[in-house]
Formats: C-alpha cells, structure tokens, sequence
C-alpha cells in the first residue's frame, strides 16, 4: 500500500453555486510540505435514459468553454441537502423532459481527479414518459435519441468528446451492446 499524505490545513478560497475551491496545505511521508489547489463539489448524477424502443437519450447543448456543442447524456451537480438519486430524477427532468419509473444505479467515477473530489454517480433510467423541459436559465437543449450503435459511431467520429458521456458510456456500454 501507498504512504498517505498528511492534511495539514484546508481553506476556502472561492464559492458559487456549482463548485469550492479549496486550497489545503499536506505533509507526504519523506517530510515535504506543499499545497495542494483543487474544485470541491457535492458530486454529479449523470443519466442514460433508454427509451422503450432500446434507443438511447442525449442531449446537445452548447458548451461555453470549447465554444461549441456536446452531445451529452442528461447530468447535474448535486446540490446541498439532495441526494445523488434525487438530483438523477430533477436533471431528467429538467434537461429532457421525461421522467422515469425504473432506475438503476450503474456505477461511479471520478472526472479529474488530480483536480477535483466530485464523484459522478451513473443511473439508468427506463420507462419514461414525457413531462416537458424545465431547463436553467443558462441552458438550452436539443433532444436527440440513438441506438447503442449509433452512439458508439459519434464516439469513433469524434462527435461526442464530454468526458462524463465517454466515461459513462464505457461503464454502462456491455449492458446495451452484446460482443463476441
């Protein structure tokens, strides 16, 4: 097993509604100090909705940062005093307007975590029935839906490049796509 690091000190630096960002000060086994900067969050709830023909919920929205669109599962942080399941159910909504009735908990993992503690929870969602979008103020969505392979085929062309969809997709994937 691996020595542990020491935290020696944890500070606040910056808060908004989605993230902290956190400055700690640790000590690792050889007697080096350091600090450490890192986004601290509550954790994200990422789903894959599946529809009763088999195929496959995604949204596309505009992403500020690239500067241009990500065709992406429905996902969300997890906001203070909600549970990750209870967050799953508000972003389906929210982002595509569908509620489910059966819902699977289907894995976890981190997205960055050299710089962030968030974890992201995965649930399958699958009887569902439109209700209508509730989306953020900052957000606008176009629905689109995919068979598993077709999804596969935006991953090998480099259409869909979010992290969390490729991370999601490679967790769930074998129970959509028979091999062998």
């Amino acid at each position: 097993m691996l020595p542990r690091w020491k935290k020696l000190t944890s500070q606040l630096l910056y808060k908004n509604p989605w993230w902290t960002y956190m400055k700690d000060t640790f000590r690792i086994p050889n007697g080096y100090e350091g600090e450490y900067h890192f986004v601290h969050t509550e954790g994200a709830s990422m789903i894959v909705p599946v529809m009763h023909d088999g195929n496959l919920l995604l949204v596309n929205q505009y992403r500020y940062l690239c500067d241009k669109e990500s065709i992406e599962f429905p996902c969300g942080g997890v906001k203070a005093g909600h549970s990750y399941e209870e967050m799953a159910r508000l972003e389906l909504e929210e982002e595509a307007g569908y509620r489910a009735q059966s819902w699977e908990a289907a894995g976890e993992f981190n997205p960055y975590n050299g710089v962030t503690d968030e974890i992201c929870k995965i649930f399958i969602a699958r009887d569902l029935h439109f209700v209508k979008p509730r989306p953020d103020a900052t957000e606008e969505f176009e629905i689109i839906f995919r068979t598993p392979e077709e999804l596969d085929r935006l991953i090998s062309d480099r259409k869909i490049w979010d992290g969390m969809t490729l991370a999601a997709w490679a967790l769930v994937r074998n129970r959509f796509i028979m091999t062998g």
